[in-house]
């Protein structure tokens, strides 16, 4: 599963560039009227087939929102004890319990689908979802269902796995439903080793650490996510693989609040739509960031949207295809884009407020869309000249003073 997305986000990413290329004009003011309009309309095709493609990133399966439960197996909660799952099938689970867990521990093939009707888990040190072992796993929230999962103390190891969140997951794992879910935790939320899908459901997460975290790819469809963490609100990325940690992100709700990064991805973070609230130090960061749509408002107080070479198997490049970004930075050394390589524009609108609007080491190229800086609208792509990654103060400072109306560090 993990080629299959990471070939379709890689499809997506690939597309953007195609579209910067395209539409390049060798510096960082807007082309000719022909220029632009081809640019624009390659970009659109670009977006278009980014959003085609990327139906094939979700079966019908994780994008069904109900569960036939006509021949499914009930099991109920109680204290003290777990409820192992150890063969496919579908599994309603109601009722409260404390220092329980549901632990799956099926074959390589089997797909289990766990349906949350109406249930509590808090546990002391354990994870209230713990998949040892299955091909892939649901957890689907029953319509109108209201369900809680807590871990209040300090995690348990489990022999050399480090379960450190309320849903922790060694395989493939997809959320979705009509019902609402509340994780709250002293580390993680949820925590998957593979591949993790969101397509639906209310998710309320309230946390120390990583709030959603996958160390391959995760990739969101739907849903209606409120996310408040110290740490990162979505993270994909391994410690010990830096070609891997994929988001892709084509629709739901997000309301984040995180102490560090709103949305993190070692390799690439590409956005086809959905709205987002994000309140951090970070909003979005990646090596490779694409936008092709979506309502994004960022508030942050280091970096809006940052580009960094996180990743050998990425080149470090920030292109906005479309969508509404607003972006407000806080004071200080920020950027509402910095990106550490190329920085290019085809459309969409983008509206910053802040001291330093961009800051870029690499081209900027903006063939498209509204740049809104300070209130000011602009053409070209302002860099800052001081404090900040581009090196090239003298030739730009002109610009700067022209575009943009913000101050000069």
């Amino acid at each position: 599963m993990f080629k299959k997305i990471s070939a379709i986000i890689a499809a997506a990413v690939l597309a953007a560039s195609l579209t910067a290329c395209a539409g390049s004009s060798g510096s960082s003011s807007s082309g000719s009227s022909s220029s632009a309009s081809a640019s624009k309309t390659t970009s659109a095709t670009a977006a278009s087939t980014s959003k085609t493609t990327s139906a094939d990133a979700f079966t019908d399966r994780d994008m069904e929102q109900t569960a036939d439960t006509s021949g499914a197996k009930s099991l109920a909660l109680s204290d003290g004890k777990d409820l192992t799952i150890t063969e496919a099938g579908i599994y309603v689970v109601s009722g409260s319990a404390k220092n329980a867990s549901i632990i799956v521990e099926a074959g390589d093939d089997d797909k289990v689908q766990i349906v949350l009707s109406g249930a509590s888990i808090t546990n002391d040190s354990s994870p209230a979802i713990y998949v040892k072992n299955a091909d892939k796993v649901f957890v689907t929230t029953a319509g109108g269902s209201e369900n809680t999962l807590t871990v209040s103390g300090s995690f348990t190891a489990d022999g050399d796995t480090n379960t450190d969140a309320v849903i922790f997951s060694k395989d493939d794992l997809v959320l979705n439903g009509e019902g609402t879910l509340t994780i709250s935790s002293t580390d993680n939320g949820i925590s998957d080793k593979d591949d993790l899908k969101i397509t639906g459901g209310t998710i309320k997460i309230d946390c120390i650490a990583d709030a959603i975290e996958a160390n391959e790819t995760i990739a969101i469809a739907g849903g209606d996510l409120t996310i408040n963490t110290q740490k990162d609100g979505i993270h994909a990325g391994d410690n010990d693989d830096d070609t891997v940690g994929d988001i892709y992100i084509s629709g739901g709700t997000f309301n984040i609040t995180a102490g560090s990064d709103g949305i993190q991805g070692t390799t690439t973070v590409v956005i086809d739509g959905g709205t987002f609230d994000i309140t951090s130090a970070e909003g979005i960061e990646a090596t490779n960031i694409t936008i092709n749509d979506g309502t994004i408002n960022i508030s942050a107080s280091d970096d809006g949207i940052n580009a960094a070479a996180k990743s050998s198997a990425q080149s470090v490049v920030i292109t906005i295809n479309g969508g509404n970004i607003t972006i407000k930075m806080g004071q200080g050394d920020t950027d509402g884009i910095d990106s550490n390589g190329d920085l290019y524009i085809t459309g969409g609108t983008i509206d910053i407020t802040g001291q330093s609007a961009c800051d870029y080491d690499g081209k900027a190229e903006k063939t498209g869309g509204t740049l809104i800086v300070n209130g000011s609208e602009t053409d070209t792509i302002p860099n800052q000249m001081m404090g900040g990654h581009g090196g090239m103060g003298g030739d730009r400072m002109n610009d700067n003073r022209m575009n943009g109306g913000f101050n000069m560090r």
